[in-house]
C-alpha cells in the first residue's frame, strides 16, 4: 500500500511543474488534462480516500513522461 502523504507530495510537486509547461508547446493540452485528474486525485486523498494504485502509477507515469517530452522540446 503506498503512502498518501508521500503521494499527495509528488501530486503537489508535479502539478506545479506541469503548470508551468508553455502554452505554445504541444504539450500544454496533455498537461492540463493531466493536472485536471492529478487535481481530482489529491481531492480524494485530501478526504481520506485512498486512490487506486494502479490508476495512481498511470497517471503519475504520464505526467513524469509529459515533463520529459516537454523538457525536450525546448
Amino acid at each position: 500500500m503506498s503512502d498518501p502523504y508521500a503521494d499527495s507530495r509528488t501530486i503537489t510537486m508535479l502539478l506545479g511543474r506541469l503548470e508551468r509547461i508553455s502554452a505554445d508547446s504541444i504539450w500544454a493540452h496533455r498537461a492540463s488534462s493531466i493536472r485536471g485528474t492529478l487535481i481530482r486525485i489529491q481531492d480524494d486523498i485530501q478526504a481520506g480516500h485512498p486512490p487506486d494504485p494502479q490508476r495512481l502509477t498511470v497517471v503519475l507515469s504520464m505526467a513524469f513522461r509529459i515533463l520529459v517530452l516537454a523538457a525536450k522540446q525546448r
